[in-house]
């Protein structure tokens, strides 16, 4: 049997899950982030639920917003590397610890380098970024070159 598509199937849910993600991306730019973290974060979510179709996408969308390729490669082990911000660890480490919730990674000393408003905002679009990723995998999305 072929894969729904869930999106095509209901797609009144659909759009609402759209709405959704456009008020946590709208709740990011209020409280400050930019677009390369945002787009960071979208990532590595994409990147701990294996869904290639979100890490592509968001790996083009992070190029477009400014991102440099060497970040990018060293985003899966950003913890072993000194590329990133304290803003962009704290961020990046709320962003695992949403996509891994059967265990806490998040160091809360780290949040420190964010606003509550700003770990909320990060919240939110992890939070997101991970229906994102179950409508894709789940619908079988096609990567191809």
């Amino acid at each position: 049997m072929t894969r729904i598509n869930v999106g095509k199937q209901h797609p009144d849910v659909y759009e609402q899950l759209a709405t959704l993600s456009g008020a946590a991306e709208g709740a990011a730019f209020d409280a400050g982030l930019d677009r390369k973290l945002i787009e960071l974060v979208k990532l590595r979510v994409s990147q701990i639920n294996g869904c290639a179709f979100c890490c592509r996408l968001h790996s083009r969308a992070a190029l477009r917003a400014g991102e440099t390729a060497d970040r990018l490669a060293v985003l899966p082990a950003w913890r072993e590397s000194q590329y990133f911000s304290a803003e962009e660890v704290a961020a990046l480490s709320i962003a695992e610890d949403v996509a891994r919730l059967s265990h806490s990674v998040c160091d809360e000393d780290s949040e420190d380098a964010l606003t509550a408003e700003k770990v909320s905002a990060v919240t939110w679009v992890a939070t997101v970024m991970c229906a994102w990723n179950r409508v894709a995998i789940r619908s079988g999305y096609q990567v191809s070159p």
